[in-house]
């Protein structure tokens, strides 16, 4: 059964932003909702039919602001709004980050706020509603006065302009999936073009769902880090409890070093060597996975934090006070999403970075400790995973240099009148691009952590980590020969964005 999700004025959760935006759930404006824009609407209305200059009712935009609008021209004036600002360039973004864009789009305009009538917002959810998509392009976003162009691109598809993606992946003509609907393109009235695209949709819709991501990937982390101390007959007792939360009250580190200390609980290999083994300690990628896979939970933590502000924000400029006063303001700049984005890139990355040295670790015969070379059926004649760690070496490169920071720059425009802008929107497109690297960069560790663990046959690994080694052979098979190692790759990493909810390890 389709999940609906009733948008009121007091905002929404992060998990209704997901449910509509990347599982289809369908999109319903409360009553309430309805009259808190149908209430404000009469003050744009009373403005717009006024003499005075307001910014974005009467007057031009941005440099242009000092223009004053005939009030004949004002409706005029919207519609051109969305056509010049639909400048964007590039290949088309994600669909979830589309209707994430959109239904935050919509959040707002429901607070009664922006000043809109209910049909913009209403005509809106139909949109979400019937899964149109519109293209919006990779560029034209400097997170600033909101998401200009990608936003633009979604409002031009409600004016019944512009292209969507066809049921084939494919960009087709917005007017006729309009029809095909029984969608009526709206006329847009005062205000209401500037109040479809003066937000931080697009760089709060991808903050969003990188931290429910990365979420999933750090439980993910604590999995195949455990896997790959298992595998390299390491040590459990630098997990024990009491060496964390007392010494050092990180709550992401405690989670992780409770997470992999009860998932090695049992394990017949690890068992094996704690009597005549004459290491003293386990290296700094086993012993201390705790601590960089917790500090990216508590990274998370804090980007959730903002996340929620976000959500409960009305942002729109000017924006219509409960007292009908209309003003204007500094809203839509986007610095607080722009720094999380680019602070999340950070522990990611170094997730990344901490388990590619596992996996080397793995292939290493000098500190595998008894594993075959590269884990190969036969070294020499096989390469085993030998080339799975370069892929995973030039995917950590890759999200290095993604993870210099796209917040710290500012390129005026405007004409000067908007001379410093956040960047956020950059910082949210390569933030997924790490979020993707980071997911093929544990696949490859859980590969060759679960061919590790194999090759300690007849010893058994323990239940939680065997419950994981049974998940990923039921798709990818154990050593052996060479064989095309791409699929498997691929399928791995898939594998390690469905763990937490495969596997049942509640902690």
């Amino acid at each position: 059964m389709t999940r609906t999700v009733v948008i009121d004025t007091h905002g929404m959760t992060r998990a209704e932003v997901i449910a509509i935006a990347r599982d289809g759930a369908q999109v319903q404006i409360s009553q309430s909702a309805l009259d808190a824009m149908a209430h404000t609407r009469q003050h744009i209305e009373e403005l717009a039919a006024g003499a005075d200059p307001v910014y974005g009712i009467s007057t031009g935009f941005g440099a242009l602001a000092t223009r004053h609008i005939s009030v004949h021209d004002r409706e005029q004036l919207q519609r051109s709004l969305i056509r010049s600002h639909a400048a964007g360039w590039g290949p088309p973004v994600e669909r979830e980050v589309v209707r994430a864009m959109m239904t935050l789009r919509l959040k707002t305009l429901a607070s009664g706020h922006t000043g809109v009538r209910p049909i913009v917002a209403q005509t809106m959810a139909a949109l979400l509603n019937a899964g149109i998509t519109p293209v919006v392009h990779e560029y034209g976003s400097l997170g600033c006065s909101g998401d200009l162009a990608p936003l633009s691109a979604c409002a031009l598809v409600l004016m019944g302009e512009g292209e969507v993606l066809g049921q084939d992946g494919l960009p087709t003509a917005a007017a006729a999936q309009l029809a095909v609907h029984g969608i009526e393109p709206v006329e847009l009235q005062a205000k209401e073009g500037l109040a479809l695209i003066n937000g931080t949709d697009g760089m709060l819709g991808m903050l969003i769902l990188a931290c429910h991501d990365l979420q999933q990937l750090a439980d993910t982390a604590d999995v195949a880090a455990a896997m790959s101390v298992e595998a390299l007959l390491g040590t459990d007792q630098v997990f024990r409890p009491e060496l964390h939360g007392p010494l050092r009250p990180h709550p992401g580190q405690a989670r992780s070093a409770a997470r992999m200390f009860a998932l090695l609980q049992g394990s017949q290999i690890v068992a094996s060597h704690r009597e005549g083994d004459d290491r003293v300690q386990d290296a700094y990628s086993l012993r201390c996975a705790p601590q960089v896979t917790g500090g990216l939970r508590d990274t998370i933590a804090h980007a959730e934090l903002v996340a929620d502000r976000e959500l409960a924000a009305a942002i729109d400029n000017p924006v219509v006070l409960d007292d009908g006063t209309v003003t204007s303001n500094g809203n839509f700049h986007g610095a607080p999403i722009a720094y999380n984005l680019d602070f999340l890139a950070i522990p990611a990355t170094d997730l990344a970075s901490i388990a590619e040295r596992r996996t080397d670790r793995l292939l290493d015969t000098k500190r595998s400790h008894g594993l075959p070379a590269f884990l190969a059926d036969d070294p020499g004649v096989d390469s085993g995973l030998m080339i799975a760690q370069y892929t995973q070496a030039a995917l950590v490169s890759e999200c290095k240099r993604l993870a210099v920071p796209a917040s710290v720059d500012s390129i005026p425009s405007s004409a000067m009148q908007e001379d410093h802008v956040s960047m956020g929107w950059h910082a949210g497109r390569k933030l997924r691009r790490v979020v993707d690297a980071l997911a093929a960069v544990l696949g490859i560790e859980l590969l060759a952590a679960a061919r590790g663990i194999d090759l300690r046959t007849p010893l058994l690994p323990a239940p939680g980590t065997a419950a994981v080694l049974q998940l990923i052979r039921g798709q990818i098979d154990g050593p052996g020969p060479d064989r095309h190692l791409a699929p498997d790759m691929a399928m791995a990493a898939e594998i390690a964005r469905a763990i937490p909810t495969a596997i049942a390890v509640k902690l």
